[in-house]
């Protein structure tokens, strides 16, 4: 966590939105050009890659990982509170690309 941490902040949120974005774009492509149903498979593609856009987000588990540790055994709480928050973040990304998605597309898989 070398750089400022507002924007990188910012930076998990919309790299997770971007990967949900574009990955459930892409495959629905994929999915028009097979003959498949087009907004099911996007609404699908999109349910199936939340957990990776946030993995992505936030830049793979080892350095959260060493990040907790730290926090953990060093006594550095402020690690664990940054790391925390970044994981949010890529988490509120990822379901706001979901929503928009689910917008777009208006369907309701359970």
């Amino acid at each position: 966590m070398d750089e400022a941490f507002f924007p990188t902040f910012f930076n998990c949120f919309f790299i997770a939105f971007g990967v949900m974005i574009g990955g459930s774009l892409i495959g629905g492509l994929a999915a028009f050009i097979t003959g498949e149903p087009l907004l099911t498979e996007i609404t699908k593609i999109g349910d199936r890659i939340r957990i990776w856009a946030i993995i992505a987000a936030i830049g793979g588990t080892f350095d959260t990982v060493y990040s907790f540790e730290r926090g953990f055994l060093d006594g550095g709480t402020k690690d664990i509170f940054k790391q925390f928050l970044l994981i949010l973040s890529a988490m509120g990304g990822a379901k706001s690309a979901a929503l928009i998605i689910s917008w777009l597309t208006q369907e309701y898989i359970s």
